[in-house]
């Protein structure tokens, strides 16, 4: 692999936390005006600028546009398209730092201000948008037709699935990473066979798969040297239903992987958790009619001491007599 797999996952995981804490673009005005932003200022800046020198510092995505260029990413086939028709090249990361990082901010802010001066670098997303801020102009360049609003709300739920401690615990992503490569290795398989099944990753594959795909290059590069061709990453089945493409597919891929590899494919901590719960309603003034002093005289009464949680994997085999 070409790129640190390891490190490009536990930031994903960080900006995702982040993402999920800004629920606004998961849907509504302030998605449309980030995609927007993404379109019209974002991928042409990164064009223009995408060379180290040019600038002398990283770029830096705001976090909105961030959002949506990792949703275009997670389509590499036509996200390369895209980039190649655009703008000649893929457009890769290399110089560029994510929000959540916040060091370079104020030579970012700097050179989209001379670029754009009608468009701010931050723009607020957890308040409501009003009809003002609302996005009510056509995209002013040529740009990806990609239905993006349909995507992000696929991969809207996927945080709540990668999103347990243990998803970052340093001998659960190395074990990570060596299943996704065994994944890849059983596509190629398939394929020199002539075998054609819809192979369907378990969480901590598809989380070790989500990072290889935001090295847009270099995953293109990798998995073009082992598939033969840009390995494409299909979210559009969600039906996990008896009979259904993605219920088939996992079994049919648990049963090659056991094939292939003599071990079994479930793994503990990594199966799907069910559908993600409604987000709480946050009353942003709990306290307001109570007094500060009943407050701090209370303040460890109802403190709940939680036992540390540790993740175990058990396996248990059913034998005939």
């Amino acid at each position: 692999m070409s790129a640190d797999l390891e490190t490009s996952a536990r930031q994903l995981l960080k900006f995702l936390a982040v993402i999920d804490r800004n629920r606004a673009l998961y849907q509504g005005p302030v998605l449309d005006r980030a995609i927007y932003r993404y379109k019209n200022y974002w991928l042409p800046l990164l064009a223009k600028n995408s060379e180290p020198a040019g600038l002398g510092c990283p770029l830096v995505v705001p976090l909105d546009c961030e959002w949506i260029w990792h949703i275009h990413r997670l389509n590499p086939k036509r996200y390369k398209t895209d980039c190649e028709e655009l703008y000649g090249r893929i457009l890769d990361h290399s110089n560029v730092e994510s929000t959540t990082q916040r060091t370079s901010l104020n030579q970012m802010n700097e050179v989209w201000t001379r670029m754009f001066l009608d468009e701010p670098f931050e723009v607020e997303i957890s308040n409501p948008m009003t009809e003002r801020d609302a996005v009510s102009k056509p995209d002013s360049l040529k740009s990806t037709d990609y239905d993006l609003v349909s995507a992000i709300k696929r991969q809207s739920t996927f945080f709540y699935q990668v999103s347990r401690p243990h998803m970052s615990n340093n001998i659960f992503l190395k074990e990570a990473i060596a299943r996704y490569k065994g994944f890849l290795h059983l596509i190629k398989r398939n394929k020199e066979m002539s075998i054609k099944r819809f192979c369907v990753p378990t969480y901590d594959i598809d989380l070790i798969w989500h990072a290889h795909q935001l090295h847009s290059a270099f995953y293109c590069k990798d998995t073009t040297a082992i598939c033969g061709e840009v390995l494409d990453h299909d979210d559009t089945d969600s039906d996990r239903s008896e009979g259904m493409k993605l219920r088939v597919g996992f079994m049919e891929t648990s049963k090659r992987w056991e094939e292939l590899y003599g071990l079994r494919y479930w793994k503990a901590g990594a199966m799907y958790r069910g559908s993600a719960p409604s987000p709480l309603t946050v009353d942003a003034h709990p306290f307001e009619k109570t007094q500060k002093s009943e407050i701090l005289a209370n303040k460890s009464h109802n403190i709940i001491q939680l036992p540390k949680q540790m993740l175990i994997e058990a396996s248990s085999k059913f034998l005939g007599l």
